[in-house]
């Protein structure tokens, strides 16, 4: 690895080296910056050339400005679950990690900025995302085959969460000064955050920014058990059960604080510019804990809504995750003054992330460890004729440990380097793209008695790559269509995991002798719009040869790989077999009218996901059709916004699993920018779950056990000088 790691030294080496010479060039009037400070909500950068969001052939999504701010939570999964193909997990409110197209953990990426999160959330569903939406300026979602160039672990899709803590401009004023105050009743929410940026000279630009949130536990709409759970608990000879059944209310264990503090600093040029940040997190939170309704056990707590006081003595455990993570990031781009090359740029971050599962007691149960580092150097072509395309190359390496009771991996090392390219070619009427990424990647896993496991070592290649036409039907509209061959190495943890996890409530059990997981795919796509109104849809279909999917198993297969020993939870194993998925997303705006100042629009959103694994039945946790439409008066400074969102019920389910009702949440929001020329100046009033419903997302491992936030009135002021 060390060739790599001087290879890769090399490489940013010379482009810094370069940089001041690079800097005297004049700017490209398209350059992949500019056009991000043009501001513009359509451009969309994850997609490696930026393009505007009707160019792109896959399905993409762009949250920013009062968008942002209207969806905007503490968690990037619920900022983001109610945009089209996009679930989340919801492991309660502290814990929610994007789901695209069904897919989730290892098969979504989330970025910021273009590189890893390095947390551990695709490790299990309880280890919340390091990532603050509080800080971002936009959120990219792109999904299908173009997101196969930020990793083979991108076949789901990509999220990218933009920030500046490195400085992208400098200010026309002396200082300029952006805030953020939430307040959120189902959760007793009260949140802030702000920045500060200032030029230091002509071309130099300091950023300071921070934030805090604190949460009280969760009020739910309707019982904290399913049906299913609840016709447990009844039958139970156990009065304190039964009562557990009836509890509704705040959901136990599920209060948070978070606080996060970051300095950047960037020298802007004519001709490129170089910058870095460094940032510390610290998050902690409490995690639903299962009620258990199938045992006797002695209570001395009693709910809110049943005559007891609250939160005394539960039975089940209640633990606390304490994260905390120091992150460096660094990020530069030089033009290169035409020629073959447009520009280089380089993106790099590390990353010492920690955090402890600490028990009711007080005692620390698990510290997880993890250090992490990633960079990216892209070389952007010039634009001849028609053509224009990029390339490049990305190093990662992941170390990871795990000590404690609960440790079900052991000591870990990942290191991937990929190379990859992005081909177009504008026919005018007609688009063509070709993509494709190579990746080697290597895995290793350190001998550790306590998990019977001697050590073992992987290495894998892995080839994926993509073809894609658009064509102009008709004026302002256009349809497409990929092709998609992508292969995808495991994981450590699908390979090396042997033990008890509390936070799934299973026994893990990981396959060294695995495959790589491959799969074929093809999407098409058809946008358009014109005077007061568009229109977007994306179908898709995913074939799938040796997918890696977690399933119930006999016990005895877990007590063997235990030394015989009895298990805590359910034996998981991972397995391979063939899948497919399958659905489409759909997105529709239109204006009705002309009110005055006001526009009355109405839009829709309608998702759906099928998945089916050969010889086990659906896949678990896939979230059912989706129908969301709502209708807007939107003004210069006051606009007024209703919603409806329907989730049908999931019967489709994995063996293992329990239906989910359907739900329907009534939203409502009123924004108003009370100064005229500043749009960044937002006072927002919104109430969220307005009929106080009981609500669970299928995708969620907990959902019997924590249903989504009830009735939630939500106050956001949003400045900007």
């Amino acid at each position: 690895m060390s060739r790599l790691f001087s290879l890769r030294a090399g490489c940013a080496l010379s482009v810094l080296c370069a940089a001041p010479a690079a800097f005297a060039q004049a700017p490209d009037p398209q350059a992949p910056d500019q056009a991000y400070h043009d501001n513009r909500a359509d451009i969309v950068v994850t997609a490696l050339i930026p393009r505007r969001q009707g160019d792109i052939l896959s399905g993409t999504t762009v949250l920013t400005g009062d968008k942002l701010t209207q969806q905007l939570r503490t968690t990037i999964g619920e900022t983001l679950a109610r945009q089209p193909g996009v679930s989340a997990t919801s492991f309660g409110p502290n814990a929610s990690r994007p789901i695209l197209r069904g897919f989730q953990g290892e098969r979504v990426r989330i970025l910021t900025d273009g590189i890893g999160s390095f947390d551990v959330s695709n490790t299990s569903v309880d280890h919340a995302v390091a990532i603050n939406p509080l800080t971002a300026d936009r959120i990219e979602i792109l999904r299908g085959p173009a997101a196969l160039l930020y990793g083979s672990s991108a076949i789901g899709g990509v999220v990218n969460v933009i920030d500046s803590r490195i400085p992208r401009r400098v200010p026309d004023e002396p200082v300029h000064v952006e805030g953020l105050a939430t307040y959120g009743s189902a959760a007793n929410e009260r949140t802030v955050s702000g920045e500060i940026e200032a030029p230091l000279a002509e071309n130099f630009v300091v950023h300071l920014d921070g934030s805090w949130s604190k949460s009280d536990d969760l009020r739910t709409g309707g019982y904290i058990l399913s049906k299913p759970q609840r016709a447990l608990a009844a039958q139970s000879d156990d009065a304190e059960i039964r009562e557990d059944g009836m509890w509704k209310g705040k959901l136990p264990n599920t209060a948070a604080e978070t606080w996060e503090v970051a300095g950047g600093f960037a020298y802007i040029g004519d001709g490129g510019n170089l910058g870095v940040s460094v940032w510390h997190t610290e998050n902690r939170y409490g995690v639903p804990s299962r009620i258990d309704v199938t045992e006797e056990h002695d209570h001395d707590h009693e709910g809110e809504e049943h005559g007891h006081e609250e939160e005394e003595g539960h039975s089940h455990e209640d633990v606390t995750l304490s994260m905390r993570q120091t992150r460096a990031d660094l990020r530069g781009e030089v033009a290169t003054g035409g020629g073959f090359l447009d520009s280089i740029r380089l993106r790099a971050g590390w990353a010492d992330y920690q955090h402890q599962e600490i028990e009711p007691t007080g005692e620390v149960g698990t510290t997880f460890k993890n250090q992490s580092m990633e960079s990216r150097l892209e070389f952007i072509q010039a634009k001849r004729g028609g053509w224009d395309g990029a390339f490049g190359a990305q190093f990662f390496t992941r170390r990871f440990q795990a000590d404690g009771e609960e440790k079900f991996l052991p000591k870990n090392e990942t290191n991937q380097l990929g190379v990859f390219t992005l081909q177009s070619l504008d026919l005018g009427d007609t688009r063509l793209e070709a993509g494709a990424r190579y990746e080697h990647t290597d895995l290793k896993a350190d001998p550790d008695a306590d998990l019977f496991v001697d050590g073992r070592q992987r290495s894998f290649n892995a080839l994926s790559g993509s073809l894609g036409i658009s064509q102009a039907i008709m004026p302002g509209w256009r349809a497409g269509l990929n092709l998609s061959r992508s292969e995808r190495a495991p994981s450590a943890e699908e390979l090396f995991a042997r033990g008890n996890h509390a936070g799934t409530q299973a026994f893990e059990l990981g396959n060294p002798d695995f495959g790589k997981e491959r799969s074929w795919g093809v999407e098409g796509t058809l946008r358009g719009g014109g005077e007061g109104y568009s229109i977007s849809l994306a179908a898709f279909h995913n074939w799938f040869d040796g997918y890696i999917y977690d399933a119930i198993v006999d016990d005895s297969v877990c007590q063997a790989a235990n030394g015989g020993a009895e298990l805590e939870f359910p034996c998981f194993a991972y397995a391979q077999a063939d899948a497919r998925y399958y659905g489409f997303e759909a997105e529709a705006s239109v204006k009705l009218a002309q009110v005055g100042g006001y526009a009355i629009n109405v839009d829709g959103v309608a998702d759906y996901v099928r998945a089916h694994i050969k010889g086990n039945g659906p896949a678990p946790r896939i979230p059912p059709l989706r129908l969301l439409g709502g209708v807007e008066a939107r003004g210069d400074r006051l606009s007024a916004r209703a919603e409806i969102e329907h989730a049908f019920a999931q019967e489709r389910i994995a063996d293992y699993e329990t239906a989910t009702d359907a739900y329907t949440l009534v939203n409502a929001s009123l924004s108003f920018k009370p100064f005229a020329g500043n749009d960044r100046t937002t006072l927002m009033l919104s109430a969220n779950n307005i009929f106080d419903v009981e609500a669970r997302r299928h995708a969620s491992v907990l959902k019997d056990f924590a249903p989504l936030a009830g009735r939630d009135i939500r106050v956001t002021a949003r400045f900007s000088l």
